[in-house]
């Protein structure tokens, strides 16, 4: 099939302005467990987001990161300092993560300011992780070149022979970013194209104005 004949037509669910929280976090936090309950083949990680970033130009890059955590309002991702998105995040803050859930014809966008998180929160994330992927931390210089894989793969070995039996330290240029959000859109399909869309956007006061967008 062409490209262009591509489409499908979305008809579970709907969505209203009085059905959803008065809370965006609420209302994600809903959406979030409806979307990890469901039945899903056993690839599917409902916690893959796309991340976008900006450098100071204006230049956009995105990629599929995971999400770790959601805790006083803000969504938390970890990765290396040193990677493009790192080096990006130092020069313009500002983020924008998309959530799509085809199984349940849904997507979330959300947009706000980043900060880096704290120093502990890294570390305890990190060691929380598989012991392999720790490691594989250490060996990456992310978002360097690198002549081939092979390279990769002896690294990995020399540093797990180093750290066998202690504890993998966590690098000083690895850590989390945590997104506050300004706007929160929870987009739900429809048929014909008429998707609903709600969002949410943050006022002076801290409080939330909920609005339909027009699809």
């Amino acid at each position: 099939m062409s490209i262009e004949k591509m489409r499908r037509t979305y008809t579970l669910s709907g969505l209203d302005e009085k059905d959803v929280d008065p809370n965006p976090l609420v209302q994600f936090d809903l959406w979030f467990k409806q979307a990890s309950e469901s039945p899903l083949p056993e690839w599917f990680e409902v916690n893959a987001m796309t991340l976008s970033t900006a450098d100071p130009h204006g230049a956009v890059t995105s990629r599929v990161v995971l999400l770790k955590q959601v805790k006083e309002g803000e969504f938390y991702f970890f990765t290396n300092y040193d990677s493009i998105k790192g080096k990006q995040l130092a020069a313009n803050p500002q983020a924008a993560i998309c959530f799509f859930w085809p199984h349940l014809e849904r997507q979330i966008r959300i947009e706000g300011s980043v900060r880096k998180a704290s120093r502990e929160d890294a570390v305890a994330y990190f060691h929380s992780r598989p012991r392999e992927s720790q490691l594989g931390a250490l060996v990456s210089r992310q978002s360097s070149e690198v002549s081939s894989r092979e390279v990769l793969e002896t690294r990995m070995q020399e540093l797990s022979t180093e750290h066998e039996g202690a504890e993998v330290p966590c690098p000083e240029n690895w850590g989390g970013y945590a997104l506050k959000p300004t706007t929160i859109e929870f987009w739900q399909g429809r048929p014909s194209r008429l998707h609903d869309r709600i969002a949410y956007k943050q006022c002076d006061d801290a409080s939330w104005r909920v609005v339909r967008l027009s699809p």
